[in-house]
């Protein structure tokens, strides 16, 4: 195994360039095989999960949600302030900022950046509670692409790109996440659910995450730096992927939604306001669900 891991980093770094070394020796950075190989395991469990729950009974896994819902709330709040508060100390440029320029901001925000890699891996939990919990419907080719692209991507951004023009599309993710999953966590507890009032804007808000990081990096293309442009051009298509999947979901959920009430408005009342929510028992409600997007 030791053979195949160094002759598989050799031929990554042939490719790559060199690696960052200042990410050396951080938990599951050295070698690329672990992420790979949980990202299969997570594949494999969605393909297994339903087929073992089919004849099973429903978890409700609520207590377990609200923990793990606000856990990941905080821990993105963290990323987000440590984030912002590194680049903007250290005195990191809006338009573009090389790897290798603010030393003690830097290092920071590779320290931060790792714990954004390492909630990929956590966020997995989503796709396993939806397992549980029988909302099949909610496993979206886009929940996977996300979930299963985001941990695989980010072990080359943290080996190559650990810092510098990285950390912005960072800080907004995890802004977002501040605000999804301490929706998702608190829909949990059905006291509160009725007072949940910024579900709708979730979309919008990740929608407007993509266009801005587009901007960003695109500003990078005009007034580059020492940043790698490549990963500038990946990153810019990336967001693309992202923005159409989120966009079609929006008109998906959203939009035809809209219409359909217009169209029959005796069945609006029908429709809860948190359908799709992280941590409400699939038998809450006799309303369709609308899907979850991470």
């Amino acid at each position: 195994m030791e053979t195949f891991n160094h002759k598989l980093n050799a031929y990554i770094d042939s490719w790559m360039g060199p690696r960052d070394q200042r990410v050396r020796g951080m938990l599951l950075l050295d070698n690329y095989p672990p992420t790979f190989a949980l990202t299969v395991m997570y594949l494999l469990i969605v393909w297994m999960g339903p087929k073992y729950m089919k004849h099973r009974q429903p978890y409700s896994c609520r207590a377990v949600m609200v923990f793990y819902n606000l856990g990941l709330t905080l821990l993105s709040f963290y990323m987000f302030y440590e984030l912002v508060s590194a680049a903007w100390h250290g005195g990191y440029n809006f338009y573009c900022q090389n790897t290798h320029s603010a030393e003690e901001a830097d290092i920071k925000i590779i320290n931060v950046l790792w714990w954004y890699y390492f909630s990929k891996l956590i966020e997995f939990m989503d796709t396993f509670f939806f397992i549980l919990r029988k909302n099949n419907h909610q496993i979206t080719f886009l929940h996977l692409y996300h979930h299963a692209s985001m941990v695989n991507i980010w072990w080359f951004v943290m080996n190559w790109i650990p810092c510098g023009h990285s950390y912005f599309g960072a800080s907004l993710n995890s802004f977002i996440h501040v605000v999804m999953y301490s929706y998702y966590g608190l829909s949990a507890i059905p006291a509160i659910r009725p007072y949940l009032w910024w579900k709708k804007y979730i979309t919008q808000l990740q929608l407007i995450q993509f266009f801005l990081t587009v901007t960003q990096t695109t500003l990078a293309v005009i007034w580059p730096c020492s940043f790698p442009i490549g990963w500038l051009y990946f990153q810019i298509s990336y967001m693309f992927t992202l923005i159409v999947l989120f966009m079609n979901f929006y008109i998906q959920t959203y939009k035809k939604k809209s219409d359909s009430q217009r169209k029959h408005p005796q069945n609006s009342s029908l429709l809860s306001t948190n359908g799709h929510a992280n941590g409400t028992p699939s038998t809450d409600f006799t309303a369709p669900k609308k899907l979850r997007v991470d």
